[in-house]
């Protein structure tokens, strides 16, 4: 017998529906949870996918596939010592992309 696995998957908010939506079109259920974190503080979503070993790498080409890496310019904000004020100036990050854990699941119950 197969071992049931675990992926947390954390993806960027304007990933995360289409993500879903192919993992559910090939049959994974999912639970999505809203998140926030990383150096802008942005909107992520947690997926959590309970799945049979033989499925783990199915999901996981899925994950690779809808989740994009791509660079986004954004507002950053700086204390000016002079003036004591802020200044904003534009700054290039990446965003996008996914972090995924899979983890052994000992136990699954469904009531």
């Amino acid at each position: 017998m197969n071992g049931m696995k675990l992926i947390i998957a954390i993806v960027h908010d304007d990933d995360a529906t289409k993500v879903v939506k192919e993992l559910n079109k090939q049959g994974f259920r999912v639970t999505r949870m809203c998140s926030s974190g990383g150096f802008l503080k942005a909107g992520n979503t947690t997926l959590m996918i309970g799945v049979d070993e033989e499925g783990v790498d199915k999901v996981l080409s899925v994950i690779e596939l809808k989740s994009k890496v791509r660079k986004e310019t954004v507002n950053s904000a700086m204390t000016s010592a002079g003036t004591m004020g802020y200044m904003s100036y534009p700054i290039e990050v990446t965003v996008g992309g996914a972090t995924v854990f899979v983890v052994d699941v000992d136990r699954f119950v469904k009531f």
